[in-house]
């Protein structure tokens, strides 16, 4: 399916951005699905919930075809899940691997306080790749907030589904943290599970996939347009040169980076000047000084710099708001344009069915989800788009390992701006700054412009604690 298309396009890259949660899970799912001989899958987080039990499930029937299936996975966020990945890593033709895991298999927190420096960094990468032929990068984890099953917290994000030779560039990323000294066999740190216990997983696998809210989920998932155009290779892709950003593994053991190293300078240096305009996507943005100054700079002179953060209301990370405070206004003055996303932000429309992705259907993310950003996407002059697991904050430039795909695309990066154009009209606040220096925050509606003098739809106690946030020496850790 893919030969003739990457033929015609030689020595470049197809990407389709997957806005939808819905779309995005149907993509891993068909790969799963249509893999041959290797799958390879690289996760900050896979939640143990419906989703993540049927992307898991795809991932067994891949290896009883024989598939090779090799999951990497953060040990960050596998507290309570040590019997699941050991009755994974039993399968055949399937091996786990954990990163960076903790000592402290029951409880750990003890890690964190005995080991702080090493625990504290992460491998936030994301990637999906099949038969090294086709992949998915970009900022989603495998759960059901992030795939658009029912959740309390209904995340917008984005992946890049590509093919050609980007693939290559991931995958030898996938095999540079496989091989790391950082990524422990599962085998080697849990203990075998015995036949009695993976009989109860099976069972509890099985109760899992049948229960109604996942049969509901997984039907809607099969109707999608998107599965249909995968088959048929009939995706309207956008082509151009295309190539991986990827931290070094071993970032997760060095106190200080050199100044050169990591995905931020690499990053701008990529971009260059900007001549027109800039566009960043960050869910958790805390710019730093350098990277402040250097937007205020742009705007200043002309450029037109757009940032899309989460409002206080809608984060689920409340202290890295605390952090963005402090260059708000800084940015603001210089003429940045500030937008934050609503809680009631409504999801993108999955590929070719609008309304099957509306809140409160079934397969959807639930009516009483909120809505939290959590992408990470840069576009440059509607020419070079970057979309992967990096947030301009700390955490990505100095702690965690990050990687994702930079391409020069017009293509590409002009569907990603108007995207945004069209939904920050109705998802998101506008922030600008009165002439008496406070902030106002614009919603629009059908009857007009809203203003608020205070964060909208935020509780007092929380902008007490954001309050408090801003004070402590905690910036390095956002």
């Amino acid at each position: 399916m893919l030969a003739p298309l990457t033929g015609a396009h030689p020595g470049e890259s197809g990407a389709y951005p997957l806005l939808s949660a819905r779309d995005a899970f149907a993509a891993r799912w068909q790969l799963a699905s249509s893999a041959e001989r290797s799958l390879d899958v690289q996760y900050y987080i896979w939640h143990p919930d419906i989703s993540g039990s049927l992307m898991a499930h795809a991932l067994r029937d891949a290896a009883a075809r024989g598939v090779r299936v090799r999951m990497l996975l953060d040990d960050a966020n596998t507290s309570g899940l040590d019997s699941e990945i050991a009755a994974l890593a039993a399968e055949p033709n399937i091996e786990v691997r954990l990163f960076n895991p903790f000592a402290n298999r029951t409880w750990h927190a003890g890690d964190f306080i005995v080991d702080f420096a090493r625990v504290n960094r992460r491998m936030h990468n994301k990637s999906f790749t099949a038969d090294n032929r086709a992949t998915v990068v970009g900022g989603r984890n495998i759960g059901n907030e992030y795939l658009g099953a029912q959740s309390r917290r209904a995340f917008t994000d984005l992946d890049l589904l590509a093919i050609g030779p980007v693939v290559d560039e991931v995958s030898a990323a996938f095999d540079a943290y496989w091989n790391s000294a950082f990524a422990y066999p599962a085998t080697s740190l849990l203990p075998a599970p015995s036949a009695i216990a993976l009989a109860e997983m099976e069972t509890q696998w099985a109760r899992r996939r049948t229960q109604p809210e996942a049969a509901e989920y997984f039907e809607a998932e099969r109707r999608l347009a998107l599965l249909q155009q995968m088959r048929a290779a009939a995706l309207p892709l956008a082509w151009g040169p295309a190539h991986v950003l990827s931290d070094d593994p071993a970032k997760v053991q060095r106190r200080r980076m050199p100044e050169d190293a990591g995905i931020q300078p690499r990053l701008w240096a990529a971009f260059g000047m900007p001549e027109r305009e800039l566009l960043l996507v960050s869910a958790y943005f805390v710019p730093g000084m350098d990277s402040a100054r250097m937007l205020a700079d742009l705007a200043r002179r002309g450029i037109h710099v757009c940032v899309l953060t989460n409002s206080l209301a809608a984060t689920d990370v409340p202290a890295t708001y605390a952090g963005y405070l402090r260059y708000r206004d800084m940015l603001l003055r210089a003429g940045v344009h500030l937008y934050e996303l609503k809680p009631s932000a409504r999801p993108p429309a999955v590929t070719g069915v609008p309304e099957d992705h509306r809140r409160g259907t079934p397969g959807s993310s639930g009516g009483s989800s909120t809505a939290s950003l959590h992408a990470k996407t840069l576009v440059l002059d509607r020419r070079l788009a970057f979309v992967g697991s990096y947030n301009l904050d700390p955490r990505s430039a100095g702690l965690n390992t990050e990687m994702g795909v930079l391409m020069d695309s017009p293509e590409l990066a002009a569907r990603l701006v108007d995207t945004f154009s069209t939904s920050i009209a109705s998802d998101a606040y506008e922030l600008r700054l009165q002439p008496d220096a406070k902030v106002v925050w614009i919603e629009r509606t059908g009857t007009g412009e809203v203003r608020y003098a205070a964060n909208p739809g935020s509780s007092a106690l929380r902008e007490w604690w954001v309050g408090l946030l801003k004070l402590l020496p905690i910036e390095w850790l956002l």
